[in-house]
């Protein structure tokens, strides 16, 4: 129980008492949202996130260079092909040649890194951990401007006993990510 103007009032009575207040304010935000959205329909923000700018249709991704050193000659149209279904598979930019082409998405393979991950007794190796790094760089070119040039590095784990199937596995793996990181900040970083 509370004690107001010198009498007693309980918690049921209290809250009733501020009820009305409660009510006019949920009441004047409903209609403030139930006014401010339809005057948004034709605003360009969304509540989906960002998006590629509507003059952006199509994208060209040519076959990058491998600076890594690493020795695999398909390693860049592995990569290459694998950034290519991603955005056919997503649809956002058709792919098309670099001629006709709204924006083009360029990459180089910087490194290539193959370390130990899990030691075990007696200094045994039992996994091992591919990180692959690329420079990637968009162009817009109906407006002739660079939108963004970053690098993207990401990694897949393998047994240390597979060999070289093992190994690719583990490429494999890296380059998925690289590829979903890079449709990502293509597609959405915006």
């Amino acid at each position: 129980m509370t004690r107001t103007n010198g009498g007693w009032v309980s918690p049921p009575d209290r809250w009733r008492a501020g009820r009305p207040d409660h009510i006019a304010t949920v009441g004047l935000l409903y209609a403030f949202l139930l006014l401010m959205l339809p005057g948004c329909a034709g605003c360009p923000y969304s509540f989906t996130g960002a998006s590629v700018p509507p003059h952006l249709k199509t994208i060209a991704v040519p076959i990058g260079e491998d600076q890594s050193g690493y020795g695999d000659p398909t390693l860049r149209d592995v990569f290459s092909r694998q950034l290519t279904d991603r955005f056919i598979n997503d649809n956002t930019l058709q792919i098309t040649d670099r001629a006709s082409a709204d924006a083009l998405l360029e990459g180089v393979i910087l490194s290539v890194n193959d370390a130990p991950v899990v030691v075990q007794a007696g200094e045994q190796v039992a996994r091992r951990r591919i990180t692959v790094t690329v420079r990637m760089r968009f162009q817009d070119q109906k407006l002739r401007k660079q939108v963004w040039e970053k690098e993207f590095s990401n990694w897949g784990d393998y047994s240390s006993g597979g060999g070289l199937t093992q190994r690719n596995e583990g490429i494999a793996e890296a380059v998925r990510k690289l590829t979903e990181d890079i449709l990502n900040e293509t597609v959405a970083g915006w």
